[in-house]
């Protein structure tokens, strides 16, 4: 069972890019494939293992476990059922996977069809992603405080089983689009509850250059 969150056009403002259409209901446990499963099992342990730390994503330990979860998640595939990896033709499509009870974290899904792109954006909280199929571009971008704006410092391809992990603030800015002709999937888990994936999650920011997806 998931979701369908999906996301606004890029060209939009800031306010209504880090939201997106649809009820918030959260899928139930039982719905689960195995493989999710185990992923919520796994990010249940780190968190009780990092009960001692005010901020959890502080730890190298809770980061470390972050990629390692991620990746073996994303390597099975039996992780997402066929309607978990459907897409838009409009922007790219958001499927919320699972939310934890404690509002610890939410897992998503992200299809994306060829030469869809998020726009630029830092991040309110902490957030890991690995590339389930195909392969994504991914813009790394730098914070210059005094102008109030990103500048780009590198591309890089993501291709299948590329893992990332960072914590929240203007420290981690990126897009990731696809440009390639096939669609690409990715597996992404934010430190918010479910009901706050889409609008407490992407921080826009101005970017004084936005490479071309190409």
């Amino acid at each position: 069972m998931s979701q369908d969150l999906r996301s606004t056009p890029i060209a939009r403002s800031s306010a209504h890019a880090a939201r997106f259409a649809g009820a918030i209901e959260t899928p139930s446990r039982a719905h689960h494939t195995a493989p999710l499963a185990n992923l919520c099992d796994a990010l249940d342990a780190m968190f009780e293992a990092c009960a001692k730390f005010p901020e959890p994503s502080d730890s190298t330990f809770f980061a470390r476990s972050m990629r390692i979860a991620l990746a073996e998640a994303a390597a099975n595939p039996d992780l997402l059922t066929s309607s978990q990896r459907e897409g838009s033709a409009e922007n790219y499509r958001r499927h919320l996977l699972a939310a934890d009870p404690h509002g610890r974290y939410a897992i998503a899904a992200l299809v994306w069809q060829p030469h869809q792109a998020s726009p630029v954006h830092a991040h309110h909280t902490w957030c890991g992603y690995a590339v389930v199929d195909g392969t994504l571009s991914e813009t790394v971008f730098e914070w210059n405080g005094a102008q109030h704006c990103a500048s780009a410092t590198r591309t890089q391809a993501r291709k299948a089983g590329a893992v990332s992990f960072v914590r929240g603030g203007k420290g981690g800015i990126h897009r990731l689009g696809n440009c390639s002709d096939a669609a690409a999937v990715s597996l992404h888990i934010y430190g918010v509850a479910g009901e706050q994936i889409a609008t407490h999650v992407n921080d826009i920011v101005r970017a004084a250059d936005t490479p071309a997806l190409v």
